[in-house]
């Protein structure tokens, strides 16, 4: 065994189980101390973090590596935590340690560029590398179940260090606590999976198959989140990004002042900063600054944090996320007619425009935990325009009178919309729910692919099975900021590979109004319809399939391509399709032969279609 093996080997015994960090973990007060890093941090999560650094910043390199360079920097940090004086080296800021470290390798020359700059540049040029394209580098694969057991059995752990290398490297840009996290799921679903050497566990594979999504999907969503807040900032600028996180935080922490609440907001929009340009430590960094924050002030915020201040650090950021907004304070009155009846609005507005919006919006935002962010967003911007114009020399004394009238029907027609929606899912059921979309989508968006439109009604569907369960106080929040999630993902779609203009109004007009401005797009007048080539429509006998799933995906699939080739189809003429087919279907899969039933059926369906959508 090579020598850089026993490195990479002893890295990965010693790395173990990442541990939970403590519960008394606080970020230190100086940022560069290194030995004060490694003893809060323990020896094996400041291991962990290590690699996850170099993997996130070394994407081309070998997992034994990065082993190598998290070893150097955790045994530097282990000299430093056991000397009584601080030595230069000690002293030297975190991310100039670990680039330090990049730099001093001979064969990656890929940094040679970087490494000749000195910081920040030097950071901010390598930042500029981070690639998380599927071309650039491979997703992590689940290994194979009898493969990892045998591997975990033997090294206790070590595939562990695998896990979290294939995941940084795959994922440049995902928060390392999330990463953590994520491996602390893997390992117990080794441990629960895998058995021991003398007792092997049976069933792996299926074992590995029921258990993995508990890994995966945490992972999956709270990179997509992380995405999208990266997509907000980067798109509509701080001023959104900060608005956004008011309301939520107005909305979670109802009994916390306005200056408390502030600081929050731009604290989490300076560490957002750091985290979407994927600066590792800096976002580190600010996000155990905030937590300690948090917790250091639950008795202003929230007494309900105290459960989650409680937990390890990584338990603890996810409890904090996932805890329900707080009641509201008994003395909180439903109504705020200051902002429209006080006699100095327009000179608060003239001389502080930012801090009134924002105190409007934060005392809108605690007294309504029943609507979604990006409404009250919509109804902040609404008071924004209510006081450029009434606020004009000249305007009529009752100019401010139809701002109420305006606001309760914006409300109503919100509503209205979500309501609308879940009495058609609670009616036809997801397939049917998911058709209706399907057939909307494609004329708003005919340029996506087919699995493309696929997927995002699947998710729109999934919103309608999560959301139109709940209460009236809880639905409109969970259905509006669920979907934002998708139309963020179909916008970054768009950003990557442009879709069409009435898109791309949506996607850069208004981060508040993007959901209404997708709902009213219609038929892509731009779109070139698909030409009637003799592959667009195949009926083979796979379509007597007894898989439910697997039959639906494939209508789905001609559904899509009969609205790509008649955009125009009217509802009847699909109904009539349909059914059509369906009679098709079921003559050819009772028949003896039911692929020469199809190859004799097929084409005349698709003549008898045609000659009725040309009527």
């Amino acid at each position: 065994m090579s020598g850089r093996a026993v490195v990479y080997v002893g890295f990965l015994v010693s790395l173990g189980a990442v541990g939970a960090l403590p519960r008394s973990y606080q970020h230190p007060e100086e940022k560069n101390s290194l030995g004060q890093h490694f003893s809060q941090l323990q020896e094996r999560n400041f291991k962990a973090i290590a690699m996850i650094m170099f993997a996130q910043y070394v994407q081309g390199g070998t997992v034994g590596r990065a082993a190598e360079m998290a070893e150097a920097v955790t045994a530097l940090a282990k000299r430093c935590a056991a000397a009584a004086g601080a030595t230069p080296e000690c002293l030297k800021p975190l991310d100039k340690i670990f680039l330090d470290t990049i730099c001093q390798e001979e064969s990656l020359p890929r940094f040679t560029d970087c490494c000749a700059k000195k910081d920040p540049e030097r950071n901010d040029c390598f930042l500029t590398l981070k690639n998380s394209s599927r071309a650039f580098v491979s997703p992590f694969e689940r290994p194979n179940a009898e493969a990892a057991c045998r591997n975990y059995s033997q090294h206790h752990q070590p595939l562990t260090g695998d896990f979290i290398y294939e995941v940084s490297r795959s994922h440049p840009f995902l928060y390392a606590p999330t990463i953590l996290s994520v491996a602390l799921r893997y390992e117990e679903m080794l441990k629960d999976c895998c058995g021991s050497v003398e007792e092997p566990a049976p069933n792996l594979e299926e074992c590995f198959q029921r258990q993995a999504p508990k890994v995966v999907k945490p992972m999956k969503e709270d990179g997509l989140r992380q995405e999208h807040t990266c997509a907000i900032l980067n798109k509509f600028g701080e001023r959104t990004l900060k608005a956004l996180k008011l309301t939520q935080i107005s909305q979670k922490f109802p009994k916390a002042d306005f200056v408390t609440v502030t600081k929050l907001v731009t604290d989490i929009a300076n560490m957002h900063k750091g985290c979407c340009r994927g600066d590792t430590l800096d976002c580190m960094h600010k996000r155990e600054e905030i937590l300690h924050y948090v917790c250091s002030h639950q008795g202003i915020l929230s007494r309900e944090m105290k459960k989650c201040c409680e937990k390890p650090l990584l338990q603890r950021i996810e409890c904090l996320v996932s805890t329900v907004n707080d009641d509201q304070p008994a003395e909180l009155s439903r109504h705020i007619r200051e902002f429209i009846e006080d006699k100095g609005i327009c000179e608060h507005f003239a001389q502080e425009k930012d801090t009134h919006l924002a105190r409007f919006l934060y005392e809108y935002s605690r007294r309504h935990p029943d609507f979604s962010a990006q409404m009250l967003l919509r109804i902040g911007k609404g008071y924004e325009e209510l006081l450029t114009e009434c606020c004009q020399p000249g305007a009529p004394d009752d100019c401010s009178s139809r701002g109420e009238e305006d606001l309760k029907k914006h409300i109503y027609e919100t509503e209205s919309v979500i309501k609308t929606s879940c009495d058609a899912y609670k009616e036809k059921g997801d397939y049917y729910f998911q058709n209706e979309l399907l057939v909307s989508f494609t004329k708003k968006m005919p340029q996506l692919m087919t699995a493309e439109l696929i997927k995002f009604t699947k998710q729109m569907t999934a919103i309608g099975s999560k959301c139109c369960r709940l209460s009236r106080d809880k639905l409109l929040p969970c259905a509006e900021e669920n979907l934002d999630l998708v139309l963020g993902e179909i916008c970054r779609r768009h950003m990557a590979d442009p879709i069409n203009p009435g898109v791309c109004h949506c996607c850069s007009a208004s981060y508040a109004f993007r959901r209404p401005c997708v709902g009213k797009l219609e038929l892509d007048e731009s779109y070139v319809p698909l030409p009637l080539t003799p592959g667009l429509f195949d009926f083979h006998k796979d379509l007597c399939t007894r898989e439910e799933e697997q039959l639906q995906h494939k209508k789905q699939e001609m559904l899509v391509n009969l609205i790509k080739y008649k955009p125009r189809i009217t509802q009847e003429q699909l109904s009539s399709i349909t059914a059509t087919f369906a009679a098709m279907r079921e003559q050819c899969c009772q028949a003896g032969d039911p692929e020469a039933c199809f190859a004799r059926e097929g084409p005349e369906l698709i003549k008898r279609s045609e000659k009725m959508l040309s009527a």
